[in-house]
């Protein structure tokens, strides 16, 4: 008991703040999440609209199906409202353990991977439009009608564009390992081979499955593996220099 009450005493405040900290993204995430399934319709206009592919006919297969798709929209825009939310969070909270390079790292880093996920998450729409309308005339040249379920089209669309945007987010890891000297530059660059039949599998698992799209996918990820090699050669092998 003496012990318990010795851990409340040196850490109750640490506690605290944590709980004020999760109490706040979990308001959010709420909140987030109930706008993105109101906002589901506009949603599903917007894509429809945005694709425009005259050889596929989109319809839904149940009643319930945008329904579903609503739960899901929200889920998503509140997944990723918060995920930033709690990089902040994280920050906050450490700031006052953090050197001073650590801190320069960090905010460094963040506008950085924003930038990164956005490109990357664009990137990935621009690629389901091509792909999805070589791929419906395709079908259609060989007789098969496309009638396409709206839930598993939206969700594709919006998981390849996300998962994309994700898959950029790695040159921001590997800078931090290189900086913290988890990892090198000559190991990177020797396992380059490596990291390309790992970048291929992953993309592959990405919809569309069709062999072109996947390399259009993987050509801008090995092309950001080698300039984060490059740009770590450039800035030097540490910041954290003890």
């Amino acid at each position: 008991m003496e012990d318990l009450d010795r851990y409340l005493e040196l850490y109750g405040g640490y506690l605290e703040d944590i709980r004020r900290r999760l109490y706040r993204m979990v308001v959010v995430f709420c909140v987030v999440f109930i706008v993105g399934f109101f906002s589901t319709a506009s949603l599903v206009k917007i894509l429809v609209g945005f694709f425009k592919i005259k050889d596929a006919l989109i319809v839904a297969t149940s009643p319930f199906q945008l329904l579903d798709l609503a739960m899901s929209v929200g889920f998503f825009w509140a997944i990723v409202v918060t995920l930033p939310l709690f990089v902040q969070q994280a920050y906050s909270f450490l700031y006052s353990g953090l050197l001073k390079e650590e801190r320069r790292l960090f905010l460094s880093l963040i506008p950085v991977g924003v930038l990164l996920f956005l490109t990357g998450f664009s990137y990935g729409f621009l690629v389901m439009y091509y792909a999805l309308g070589v791929i419906a005339a395709l079908n259609v040249s060989l007789g098969v009608t496309n009638l396409w379920d709206i839930s598993q089209f939206i969700s594709q669309v919006m998981i390849t564009a996300v998962l994309l945007g994700v898959l950029f987010e790695f040159p921001i890891v590997l800078t931090f390992l290189i900086r913290m000297g988890v990892v090198t530059r000559e190991f990177l660059t020797s396992k380059r081979r490596h990291a390309y039949v790992v970048i291929l599998i992953l993309v592959i698992l990405l919809p569309p499955t069709d062999g072109l799209s996947d390399i259009i996918m993987a050509a801008p990820l090995v092309l950001i593996y080698e300039l984060t090699i490059l740009f770590n050669s450039l800035r030097g092998k540490r910041v954290f220099n003890n």
